[in-house]
């Protein structure tokens, strides 16, 4: 049972391994701090949003995530300063993420250049108590985990215009490995284990108030395989986005998202998994709500949804 339970805390305990952050949600599309630090301030406006997800539903201990985004420009809009509270459930493990952000802002062309670094702290922990034991004696070895508290760092360019926007990442520039021996975390630098992102899309005019906007994000590991999601999302009269993605050979996803106002916005994600999970999972719920404040450094890019 002891090795058992040793084989759950591998499997359970965020940071374990310098795995691929490599994103699984579309959250990044409506919130793209969440992948790079250099898009905090580029809304010109102060900006809170609030996202939940219920992942992979019908499977008991399925991932469920909390989030609180907060962006800001300042200094007119040549400094950008952003904060991410994030809270994930997956099965009897708990993780909260406190992550900052800041962008420099420099005028290139018609466009700006963002330059961004991230740091920030998460909390684990685990309630093996929770668990069900089927032998007898067994619940001594389910020891509720100390809460653990790790730092976090990330690093991003984000460049964008009228019509196009492009942003290079690495999301995670520490990782952790667990030492079972000494119940603690131990740091690991190693840039041959970084996820390096790509993410970039272009707007295209239909029609007067009929927009498109095609763009794709590509996820690379070194020594593994590219990942990538195909995005496009139609955009009518600057009040409603209609999109869909493809993420290779693992998910589709639908997304729908309406302007109430200037300030309020609602949106819906649904996400089905092609793979073999699907078989179990009856998809992945994701909703959003965000306020904009009226102040306002410069007119809203049409590139940001």
């Amino acid at each position: 049972m002891k090795n058992l339970i040793h084989i759950l805390i591998f499997l359970l305990l965020p940071g374990s391994l310098m795995a691929q952050l490599t994103p699984v949600t579309n959250q990044y599309i409506l919130n793209p701090m969440t992948i790079n630090p250099a898009y905090a301030g580029n809304r010109g406006a102060l900006n809170v949003a609030s996202f939940y997800r219920r992942q992979w539903v019908g499977i008991t201990g399925a991932p469920q995530t909390m989030t609180l985004a907060v962006d800001a420009p300042f200094l007119d809009s040549k400094l950008g300063i952003g904060m991410t509270i994030t809270n994930d459930k997956i099965g009897v493990t708990k993780e909260t993420q406190f992550m900052s952000s800041y962008a420099y802002k420099i005028s290139m062309g018609q466009g700006i250049l963002s330059l961004g670094l991230g740091a920030g702290l998460m909390t684990t922990n685990t309630a093996w108590s929770d668990l069900v034991v089927l032998d007898p004696g067994d619940d001594h070895y389910l020891v509720d985990s100390r809460v653990f508290v790790v730092p976090g760092f990330t690093f991003g360019t984000y460049y964008s215009n009228q019509n196009f926007f492009a942003g290079i990442s690495i999301p995670r520039l520490l990782g952790y490995n667990f030492n079972f021996n000494r119940n603690k975390y131990s740091l690991i630098i190693d840039p041959g284990n970084y996820d390096y992102l790509l993410n970039m899309g272009l707007l295209l005019n239909l029609a007067p108030k009929v927009k498109l906007l095609p763009s794709v994000l590509v996820s690379w590991t070194p020594g593994t395989q590219f990942l990538y999601d195909i995005n496009a999302h139609l955009n009518i009269s600057d009040r409603m986005w209609l999109g869909a993605t493809y993420r290779n050979d693992r998910s589709v996803a639908g997304l729908f998202q309406f302007s109430v106002n200037e300030q309020l916005k609602v949106a819906y994600t649904y996400d089905y998994d092609i793979g073999k999970l699907g078989r179990y999972s009856n998809g992945s719920h994701e909703v959003m709500l965000r306020y904009q404040f009226t102040f306002r450094a410069d007119a809203v890019n049409p590139m940001i949804f």
